[in-house]
Protein backbone atom coordinates (compact mmCIF):
# COMPACT_ATOMS: atom_id res chain seq x y z
CA UNK A 1 0.00 0.00 0.00
CA UNK A 2 1.43 3.38 -1.01
CA UNK A 3 0.49 6.32 1.21
CA UNK A 4 0.82 10.00 0.24
CA UNK A 5 1.82 12.10 3.25
CA UNK A 6 1.17 15.81 2.73
CA UNK A 7 3.34 17.87 5.08
CA UNK A 8 5.42 14.76 5.70
CA UNK A 9 8.56 16.64 6.72
CA UNK A 10 6.77 18.47 9.54
CA UNK A 11 6.83 17.65 13.24
CA UNK A 12 3.96 15.14 13.37
CA UNK A 13 4.26 14.11 9.72
CA UNK A 14 7.90 13.04 10.03
CA UNK A 15 7.23 10.84 13.06
CA UNK A 16 4.25 9.29 11.28
CA UNK A 17 6.40 8.53 8.23
CA UNK A 18 8.75 6.50 10.44
CA UNK A 19 5.88 4.51 11.98
CA UNK A 20 4.35 3.83 8.55
CA UNK A 21 7.66 2.57 7.14
CA UNK A 22 8.23 0.41 10.23
CA UNK A 23 4.74 -1.05 9.71
CA UNK A 24 5.50 -2.08 6.11
CA UNK A 25 3.77 0.71 4.18
CA UNK A 26 5.33 2.48 1.21
CA UNK A 27 5.19 6.26 1.41
CA UNK A 28 5.43 9.31 -0.83
CA UNK A 29 6.12 12.61 0.94
CA UNK A 30 5.02 16.04 -0.23
CA UNK A 31 6.08 19.23 1.58
CA UNK A 32 6.76 22.85 0.64
CA UNK A 33 9.24 23.15 3.56
CA UNK A 34 7.69 26.43 4.72
CA UNK A 35 7.75 25.19 8.32
CA UNK A 36 10.15 22.24 7.98
CA UNK A 37 13.43 21.30 6.32
CA UNK A 38 14.44 18.96 3.46
CA UNK A 39 17.09 17.57 5.85
CA UNK A 40 14.29 15.80 7.72
CA UNK A 41 13.75 13.46 4.75
CA UNK A 42 17.24 12.02 5.13
CA UNK A 43 16.71 11.63 8.87
CA UNK A 44 13.48 9.70 8.33
CA UNK A 45 15.27 7.41 5.84
CA UNK A 46 18.10 6.87 8.33
CA UNK A 47 15.75 5.99 11.19
CA UNK A 48 13.49 3.75 9.10
CA UNK A 49 16.26 2.19 6.99
CA UNK A 50 14.25 2.81 3.81
CA UNK A 51 14.26 5.35 1.00
CA UNK A 52 11.14 6.87 -0.52
CA UNK A 53 10.15 9.56 -3.04
CA UNK A 54 9.83 13.10 -1.64
CA UNK A 55 8.46 16.06 -3.60
CA UNK A 56 8.92 19.74 -2.84
CA UNK A 57 5.48 21.03 -3.72
CA UNK A 58 2.82 23.42 -2.43
CA UNK A 59 -0.82 22.31 -2.16
CA UNK A 60 -1.85 25.41 -4.10
CA UNK A 61 0.31 24.32 -7.07
CA UNK A 62 -2.28 22.09 -8.72
CA UNK A 63 -0.08 20.96 -11.60
CA UNK A 64 2.81 20.11 -9.27
CA UNK A 65 0.39 18.32 -6.97
CA UNK A 66 -1.06 16.31 -9.85
CA UNK A 67 2.41 15.21 -10.93
CA UNK A 68 2.71 13.25 -7.67
CA UNK A 69 -0.47 11.32 -8.48
CA UNK A 70 0.67 10.78 -12.07
CA UNK A 71 4.05 9.36 -11.03
CA UNK A 72 2.86 7.19 -8.11
CA UNK A 73 -0.06 4.80 -7.64
CA UNK A 74 -1.46 6.33 -4.44
CA UNK A 75 -3.72 4.07 -2.32
CA UNK A 76 -4.44 6.44 0.60
CA UNK A 77 -3.63 9.95 1.83
CA UNK A 78 -2.67 11.23 5.27
CA UNK A 79 -3.17 15.00 5.18
CA UNK A 80 -0.98 17.07 7.52
CA UNK A 81 -0.08 20.04 5.30
CA UNK A 82 -1.43 23.44 6.32
CA UNK A 83 -0.70 26.69 8.10
CA UNK A 84 -1.12 26.14 11.84
CA UNK A 85 -0.32 29.17 14.06
CA UNK A 86 -3.44 30.34 15.90
CA UNK A 87 -2.27 33.93 16.46
CA UNK A 88 -1.07 34.34 12.89
CA UNK A 89 -4.40 33.04 11.60
CA UNK A 90 -6.17 35.91 13.37
CA UNK A 91 -3.80 38.40 11.71
CA UNK A 92 -3.93 36.72 8.26
CA UNK A 93 -7.33 35.02 8.00
CA UNK A 94 -7.61 35.12 4.20
CA UNK A 95 -4.18 33.51 3.81
CA UNK A 96 -5.18 30.72 6.20
CA UNK A 97 -8.54 30.08 4.54
CA UNK A 98 -7.02 30.14 1.06
CA UNK A 99 -4.06 27.91 1.89
CA UNK A 100 -5.76 25.33 4.08
CA UNK A 101 -9.12 25.09 2.31
CA UNK A 102 -8.10 25.58 -1.32
CA UNK A 103 -5.14 23.23 -0.82
CA UNK A 104 -7.42 20.56 0.63
CA UNK A 105 -9.97 21.01 -2.17
CA UNK A 106 -7.14 20.52 -4.68
CA UNK A 107 -6.24 17.31 -2.86
CA UNK A 108 -9.82 16.02 -2.94
CA UNK A 109 -10.13 16.80 -6.66
CA UNK A 110 -7.00 14.80 -7.35
CA UNK A 111 -8.06 11.93 -5.12
CA UNK A 112 -11.36 11.72 -7.00
CA UNK A 113 -9.65 11.92 -10.40
CA UNK A 114 -7.12 9.20 -9.53
CA UNK A 115 -9.49 6.89 -7.67
CA UNK A 116 -8.13 7.31 -4.12
CA UNK A 117 -10.79 6.58 -1.51
CA UNK A 118 -8.91 6.36 1.80
CA UNK A 119 -8.19 9.53 3.77
CA UNK A 120 -6.79 10.34 7.22
CA UNK A 121 -7.02 13.99 8.29
CA UNK A 122 -4.85 15.79 10.81
CA UNK A 123 -7.57 17.64 12.74
CA UNK A 124 -7.43 19.22 16.18
CA UNK A 125 -9.18 19.45 19.53
CA UNK A 126 -9.59 23.15 18.72
CA UNK A 127 -12.84 22.13 16.94
CA UNK A 128 -14.44 21.64 20.38
CA UNK A 129 -14.44 25.43 20.86
CA UNK A 130 -14.99 27.23 24.15
CA UNK A 131 -18.24 25.85 25.51
CA UNK A 132 -17.73 22.11 26.06
CA UNK A 133 -16.68 20.59 29.37
CA UNK A 134 -13.72 18.19 29.57
CA UNK A 135 -13.32 15.35 28.94
CA UNK A 136 -14.18 16.02 25.30
CA UNK A 137 -16.05 13.32 23.38
CA UNK A 138 -16.35 13.07 19.59
CA UNK A 139 -20.13 13.65 19.70
CA UNK A 140 -19.92 17.08 21.34
CA UNK A 141 -21.04 20.15 19.33
CA UNK A 142 -18.22 21.72 17.36
CA UNK A 143 -17.15 25.35 16.96
CA UNK A 144 -13.95 27.38 16.75
CA UNK A 145 -12.48 30.60 18.09
CA UNK A 146 -9.99 31.55 15.35
CA UNK A 147 -9.47 31.13 11.59
CA UNK A 148 -7.02 28.24 12.05
CA UNK A 149 -9.64 26.36 14.07
CA UNK A 150 -12.35 27.14 11.55
CA UNK A 151 -10.22 25.65 8.75
CA UNK A 152 -10.01 22.38 10.71
CA UNK A 153 -13.77 22.51 11.32
CA UNK A 154 -14.49 23.20 7.64
CA UNK A 155 -12.16 20.48 6.34
CA UNK A 156 -13.88 17.98 8.63
CA UNK A 157 -17.23 19.06 7.13
CA UNK A 158 -15.90 18.89 3.57
CA UNK A 159 -14.63 15.37 4.31
CA UNK A 160 -17.99 14.25 5.69
CA UNK A 161 -19.79 15.66 2.65
CA UNK A 162 -17.32 13.99 0.26
CA UNK A 163 -17.90 10.65 2.00
CA UNK A 164 -21.70 11.05 1.77
CA UNK A 165 -21.42 11.76 -1.95
CA UNK A 166 -19.10 8.80 -2.62
CA UNK A 167 -19.93 5.55 -0.78
CA UNK A 168 -16.43 4.23 -1.53
CA UNK A 169 -14.79 7.08 0.40
CA UNK A 170 -13.54 6.23 3.91
CA UNK A 171 -12.06 8.83 6.26
CA UNK A 172 -10.67 9.11 9.78
CA UNK A 173 -10.72 12.59 11.34
CA UNK A 174 -8.02 12.56 14.02
CA UNK A 175 -8.49 15.27 16.62
CA UNK A 176 -5.14 15.87 18.29
CA UNK A 177 -4.78 17.29 21.74
CA UNK A 178 -1.30 18.70 22.61
CA UNK A 179 1.59 16.86 20.92
CA UNK A 180 5.00 17.14 22.58
CA UNK A 181 8.04 14.88 22.83
CA UNK A 182 10.46 13.81 20.11
CA UNK A 183 11.78 10.63 18.54
CA UNK A 184 13.83 8.75 21.17
CA UNK A 185 16.88 8.91 18.86
CA UNK A 186 16.94 12.70 19.17
CA UNK A 187 17.25 12.97 15.38
CA UNK A 188 13.84 14.56 14.77
CA UNK A 189 11.52 16.66 16.92
CA UNK A 190 9.93 20.10 17.10
CA UNK A 191 12.27 23.07 16.82
CA UNK A 192 10.38 26.07 15.43
CA UNK A 193 12.04 29.26 14.28
CA UNK A 194 11.60 32.46 16.31
CA UNK A 195 9.41 32.65 19.40
CA UNK A 196 7.35 29.44 19.67
CA UNK A 197 3.56 29.43 19.91
CA UNK A 198 3.41 26.24 21.98
CA UNK A 199 4.46 25.50 25.55
CA UNK A 200 7.10 22.79 25.17
CA UNK A 201 9.17 24.43 22.39
CA UNK A 202 9.12 27.61 24.50
CA UNK A 203 10.34 25.71 27.58
CA UNK A 204 13.11 24.14 25.52
CA UNK A 205 14.31 27.52 24.23
CA UNK A 206 14.42 28.80 27.81
CA UNK A 207 16.31 25.66 28.89
CA UNK A 208 19.11 26.26 26.36
CA UNK A 209 19.29 30.01 27.01
CA UNK A 210 17.70 31.22 23.77
CA UNK A 211 14.83 32.87 25.67
CA UNK A 212 15.11 34.43 29.15
CA UNK A 213 11.97 33.00 30.77
CA UNK A 214 8.68 31.26 30.18
CA UNK A 215 5.51 33.36 30.15
CA UNK A 216 2.63 31.60 31.90
CA UNK A 217 -0.69 33.11 30.89
CA UNK A 218 -2.91 33.09 33.94
CA UNK A 219 -2.66 31.39 37.34
CA UNK A 220 -6.25 32.02 38.44
CA UNK A 221 -8.07 29.30 36.51
CA UNK A 222 -10.25 26.81 38.45
CA UNK A 223 -7.53 24.14 38.25
CA UNK A 224 -5.36 22.53 40.97
CA UNK A 225 -2.54 25.10 40.65
CA UNK A 226 -4.42 27.86 38.80
CA UNK A 227 -2.68 27.33 35.45
CA UNK A 228 -4.34 25.95 32.33
CA UNK A 229 -4.70 22.17 32.05
CA UNK A 230 -4.14 20.39 28.73
CA UNK A 231 -3.86 16.82 27.46
CA UNK A 232 -0.22 16.38 26.37
CA UNK A 233 0.48 13.42 24.12
CA UNK A 234 3.83 12.04 22.94
CA UNK A 235 4.31 12.61 19.22
CA UNK A 236 5.30 8.94 18.77
CA UNK A 237 1.97 7.85 20.30
CA UNK A 238 0.25 10.25 17.92
CA UNK A 239 2.17 8.78 14.97
CA UNK A 240 1.09 5.27 15.92
CA UNK A 241 -2.50 6.51 16.03
CA UNK A 242 -2.28 7.40 12.33
CA UNK A 243 -1.08 3.92 11.43
CA UNK A 244 -3.93 2.38 13.43
CA UNK A 245 -6.45 4.71 11.77
CA UNK A 246 -5.15 3.82 8.32
CA UNK A 247 -5.40 0.11 9.11
CA UNK A 248 -8.98 0.56 10.41
CA UNK A 249 -10.31 2.47 7.39
CA UNK A 250 -11.71 -0.70 5.83
CA UNK A 251 -14.16 -1.07 8.72
CA UNK A 252 -15.09 2.63 8.92
CA UNK A 253 -18.30 3.80 7.29
CA UNK A 254 -17.98 7.29 5.82
CA UNK A 255 -16.07 9.81 7.94
CA UNK A 256 -15.39 8.95 11.60
CA UNK A 257 -13.83 11.28 14.19
CA UNK A 258 -11.37 10.03 16.81
CA UNK A 259 -9.74 11.85 19.72
CA UNK A 260 -6.02 11.17 20.06
CA UNK A 261 -5.01 12.09 23.59
CA UNK A 262 -4.01 10.45 26.86
CA UNK A 263 -7.26 11.21 28.64
CA UNK A 264 -5.30 12.95 31.41
CA UNK A 265 -4.77 16.66 31.92
CA UNK A 266 -1.50 18.29 33.04
CA UNK A 267 -1.18 21.93 34.03
CA UNK A 268 1.40 24.34 32.65
CA UNK A 269 3.33 24.11 35.91
CA UNK A 270 3.09 20.29 35.89
CA UNK A 271 4.88 20.37 32.55
CA UNK A 272 7.48 22.87 33.77
CA UNK A 273 8.28 20.74 36.85
CA UNK A 274 8.39 17.49 34.83
CA UNK A 275 10.80 19.10 32.37
CA UNK A 276 13.00 20.41 35.19
CA UNK A 277 13.15 16.89 36.66
CA UNK A 278 13.99 15.30 33.28
CA UNK A 279 16.64 17.87 32.35
CA UNK A 280 18.07 19.06 35.65
CA UNK A 281 17.62 22.62 34.35
CA UNK A 282 15.64 25.24 36.27
CA UNK A 283 13.02 27.00 34.09
CA UNK A 284 12.38 30.59 35.21
CA UNK A 285 8.83 31.72 34.54
CA UNK A 286 6.64 34.78 34.91
CA UNK A 287 2.88 34.85 35.47
CA UNK A 288 1.13 37.06 32.93
CA UNK A 289 -2.57 37.86 32.43
CA UNK A 290 -4.79 35.25 30.79
CA UNK A 291 -4.90 35.19 27.00
CA UNK A 292 -8.23 35.77 25.29
CA UNK A 293 -9.70 32.52 23.98
CA UNK A 294 -7.88 30.18 26.39
CA UNK A 295 -10.04 27.72 28.30
CA UNK A 296 -9.21 26.40 31.77
CA UNK A 297 -9.22 22.65 31.11
CA UNK A 298 -8.99 20.60 27.94
CA UNK A 299 -8.43 16.85 27.80
CA UNK A 300 -9.70 13.93 25.76
CA UNK A 301 -12.04 11.07 26.22
CA UNK A 302 -10.00 8.70 24.04
CA UNK A 303 -12.18 5.61 24.59
CA UNK A 304 -13.44 5.50 20.98
CA UNK A 305 -9.88 5.26 19.62
CA UNK A 306 -9.16 2.47 22.08
CA UNK A 307 -12.30 0.52 21.18
CA UNK A 308 -12.32 1.02 17.40
CA UNK A 309 -8.68 1.64 16.45
CA UNK A 310 -7.15 -0.56 19.18
CA UNK A 311 -4.91 2.38 20.06
CA UNK A 312 -4.04 4.09 23.30
CA UNK A 313 -1.24 6.39 24.44
CA UNK A 314 1.67 4.64 26.15
CA UNK A 315 4.16 7.39 26.96
CA UNK A 316 4.06 9.39 30.22
CA UNK A 317 4.67 13.12 30.70
CA UNK A 318 8.15 12.32 32.05
CA UNK A 319 8.88 10.30 28.87
CA UNK A 320 7.79 13.26 26.75
CA UNK A 321 10.04 15.66 28.68
CA UNK A 322 13.01 13.26 28.57
CA UNK A 323 12.74 12.89 24.79
CA UNK A 324 12.31 16.62 24.28
CA UNK A 325 15.43 17.32 26.34
CA UNK A 326 17.41 14.70 24.43
CA UNK A 327 16.29 16.27 21.13
CA UNK A 328 17.07 19.88 22.05
CA UNK A 329 20.51 18.95 23.41
CA UNK A 330 21.37 17.36 20.06
CA UNK A 331 19.81 20.09 17.92
CA UNK A 332 20.21 23.44 19.66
Amino acid sequence: MKILITGGAGYIGSHTCIELLKSGFDIVVMDNYSNSSPEVIGKIETLAGKKFPAYECDMLDYDGFEKIFQENKIDAVIHFAGLKAVGESVEKPLEYYHNNLTGTLNLFRLMKQYGVHKFVFSSSATVYGMNNQAPFTEEMPLSATNPYGWTKYMIEQITRDACRADPEMKAALLRYFNPIGAHPSGLIGENPNGIPNNLMPYIMKVAVGKLPMLHVYGDDYPTPDGTGVRDYIHVCDLATGHVKALEALGSISGARAFNLGTGTGSSVLDVVHAFEKASGVKIPYQIDPRRAGDIATCYADASRAKAELHWEAKYSLSDMCRDNWNFIQKNS
